[in-house]
């Protein structure tokens, strides 16, 4: 089975339209870009996990020539905006050969998406498949399980996911996606000891003051140890919130004061804030260096694939 990171960038994406902050600026001069994370899993069957509005692209990029299912975490447009464009995968083929494709979401999601997406129903691009956390469903060779993550009271059906499927020798392969989130109530024994995890890393200090109820890193630590990922974690949705010293763009709206900015367990300065790439791997491989954190985290990229 291969997995591929389509997007890995917060709802604007990175660098930023409009934005000169030190990190937007860098990653222009590096020729870097994050674009609204999505994933990928394809064995026979190809599932997408999320749907923003870079779905275009990042299908195009990989020659996706037809979507099996679709898993939507939750409501906000980044994360379910695209399905517009599936309706190229029923234009495309001869008349009377599409099948409706799949999309999996809870009902408070399809409350919100269904104001918008209905027609795609009615022209028989998709077939809505409502889901419950907590309640098991397969995808053909896929099984997943939903389960409850916190977003705040504007993404009342967000979920995570947990997809069981079968790896390259043919063993069970356990994956966690917890997409947007700042908690998850009561998770349960499921969740525990995945093979892989992929959590969301927004920002890498905890803010002040969390309004948009996303993850940091910092605090992604505590769930990577609770969790016990056995293989690899990956972060995903990064964001350039977080406020780099001596940068004038620190005035900006969505820069988010730190509330208590990680350093190294002998004191001295906080970690500096990562502006690309390279920087976020290194500055992670210090962190759980430092703190001997004994799970390998990745920080995945744009068209990152692997085989599993």
């Amino acid at each position: 089975m291969d997995m591929t990171f389509l997007g890995t960038g917060g709802a604007w994406g990175l660098p930023e339209l409009n934005c000169n902050c030190l990190i937007c600026r860098e990653m222009r001069r590096k020729g870097e870009k994050r674009d609204r994370t999505s994933l990928l899993l394809k064995d026979e069957t190809t599932l997408l996990v999320d749907c923003g509005p870079d779905a275009r692209t990042q299908l195009s990029r990989h020659s996706i020539d037809a979507i099996d299912g679709v898993l939507i975490t939750h409501e906000h447009t980044d994360h379910y905006i695209g399905l517009d464009e599936l309706f190229a995968y029923k234009r495309n083929l001869p008349r009377g050969s599409f099948r409706p494709i799949p999309v999996y979401l809870t009902a408070k999601s399809q409350e919100v998406i269904r104001k918008r997406f209905d027609y795609l129903e009615e022209m028989e691009v998709i077939r809505v498949c409502a889901i419950e956390p907590g309640r098991w469903f397969g995808v053909n060779e896929f099984e997943v399980l939903p389960f409850d993550t916190y977003h705040g009271p504007f993404a009342q059906g967000s979920v995570g996911f947990l997809v069981a499927a079968r790896g390259l020798s043919g063993e069970a392969v356990r994956i966690v996606y917890t997409s947007d989130f700042s908690d998850i109530p009561n998770p349960s024994a499921d969740l525990l000891e995945p093979d892989y995890l992929i959590i969301q890393s927004f920002w890498l200090n905890e803010p002040v003051h969390n309004r948009p109820h996303h993850m940091s890193f910092q605090r992604a630590i505590h769930f990577i140890e609770r969790l016990r990922p056995k293989k690899e974690t990956f972060l995903v949705h990064i964001g350039d919130a977080d406020r780099v010293a001596n940068d004038p763009a620190n005035r900006q709206l969505k820069k988010y004061e730190p509330k208590d900015p990680m350093r190294p367990p002998s004191g001295g300065d906080p970690y500096p804030i990562p502006l690309n790439q390279a920087q976020w791997q290194e500055t992670v491989n210090l962190i759980i260096s430092d703190r001997q954190i004994p799970y390998p985290i990745t920080v995945a990229y744009d068209d990152l694939s692997i085989q599993i």
